[in-house]
């Protein structure tokens, strides 16, 4: 059985930004049966302090912002074979992932890490909570972070 994680990223205190955080907070409070090999971290902006959480893990799915040309609220996900393509058209609000993924292979470890995005309306104002559009996707987003674990 596959070892899995879900990982939040972001900063709560920057609106939209802090959406990474609010799907992991909202899958935790929201009774859904998680199978036993799955943890759930809220990682917040740790950064280096998510690699030993990262690291020994076979799967990881990062929940986080991320800015592309689209439509607020707008749901992205990047399995693990499309991630490497990701970088040149997307950028992650919190931090580098791409880093972040390097740091835990320098650890000697290479899990698959896939990515489940949500389009940020408002990533600058200093307010914890989300716009409405990002609000509206968080049950589909929680969808696809679901459909990531059974796969």
């Amino acid at each position: 059985m596959k070892n899995i994680l879900i990982l939040g990223i972001g900063n709560i205190f920057r609106k939209d930004d802090g959406a990474g955080i609010h799907l992991v907070r909202r899958i935790l409070d929201s009774g859904i049966d998680i199978p036993g090999n799955v943890e759930i971290v809220d990682g917040g902006t740790a950064f280096y302090d998510l690699v030993p959480i990262m690291s020994g893990k076979d799967h990881i799915i990062i929940a986080d912002a991320l800015k592309v040309d689209d439509k607020p609220g707008s749901i992205y996900r990047f399995p693990p074979k499309h991630l490497k393509f990701a970088t040149a058209q997307v950028w992650f609000p919190a931090f580098s992932i791409q880093e972040l993924i390097f740091q835990v292979n320098l650890a000697g470890y290479n899990p698959t890490v896939e990515i489940i995005g949500i389009v940020p309306e408002d990533f600058n104002t200093l307010e914890i909570g989300l716009s409405e559009p990002v609000k509206r996707s968080m049950p589909e987003a929680i969808s696809e972070i679901l459909k990531a674990v059974r796969q």
